[in-house]
């Protein structure tokens, strides 16, 4: 099994290929250029490099969210051009799941984290023991404070990985000394562990097609969120007219 990974869920883009559960490759770009412009190249480059055509490939797997709306739909577009070329399976993982996968050596609780924005974090919480990943709490996005409430009922030691891994423990730090900041090459969003938590979901018998592949934002897109808020006026004005 050939998995071709694509993670666009944040300002990194990166490509992987895991075959039959071993990692054969891994291209990661921080560089400030835009995912459209960089992803299907370092995906191209990655194959030639670890001597693989497109037609070796036999599922593909990206992040699905939560993160970067505009990102988000870049990585699955690119999964779903690549799948139905070819009518490959398709595994779309939780973002924040597939970075608890850089963490797995660590004993504790594992904190998922991206920065939101409006004083929030996309969270997820896991607790790691052995190399086994167990989830604690749903995807959601929260405020710091809630984060901060959750991690504090448990006095097993933490760790945060993510983009947003430095605001939450620049927060949280001085009331929990437990808690520790991932290092900067095992912090970020990574395709290598979306490859991971797909082959396991793969052998697991769990995949869809490239049409129901599908994202999971967690929440409104600003542009749904101002069109809801001028509607819900409109109706407002429309029944004070009325009455």
């Amino acid at each position: 099994m050939l998995i071709f990974a694509f993670e666009t869920s944040a300002k990194a883009a990166s490509v992987a290929l895991l075959e039959d559960g071993v990692l054969l490759g891994e291209s990661y770009l921080n560089c400030g250029l835009t995912h459209s412009r960089t992803l299907l190249q370092m995906g191209q480059e990655l194959l030639e490099t670890c001597g693989r055509t497109v037609r070796d490939v036999t599922a593909v797997a990206c992040a699905a969210g939560p993160g970067s709306f505009t990102g988000i739909r870049i990585g699955i577009a690119a999964a779903k051009g690549f799948a139905w070329a070819r009518e490959l399976p398709c595994v779309g993982v939780s973002t924040l799941e597939a970075m608890a996968q850089q963490a797995t050596a660590f004993e504790g609780v594992v904190c998922c984290a991206m920065d939101a924005r409006r004083e929030q974090v996309y969270r997820a919480l896991f607790s790691c023991s052995g190399g086994v990943l167990t989830r604690l709490t749903e995807d959601g996005a929260v405020s710091l404070e809630k984060l901060e409430a959750e991690l504090k009922k448990t006095e097993k030691p933490k760790i945060i990985v993510g983009d947003g891994a430095q605001l939450c423990y620049n927060t949280i730090r001085t009331a929990m000394p437990d808690c520790r900041l991932a290092a900067e090459h095992q912090r970020m969003q990574r395709a290598s562990g979306v490859a991971l938590l797909a082959h396991a979901r793969l052998l697991a018998g769990e995949r869809c097609d490239g049409a129901a592949l599908t994202p999971n934002y967690l929440r409104l897109s600003q542009a749904e969120r101002e069109r809801a808020a001028r509607l819900q006026k409109e109706e407002t004005h429309g029944e004070s007219a009325n009455s």
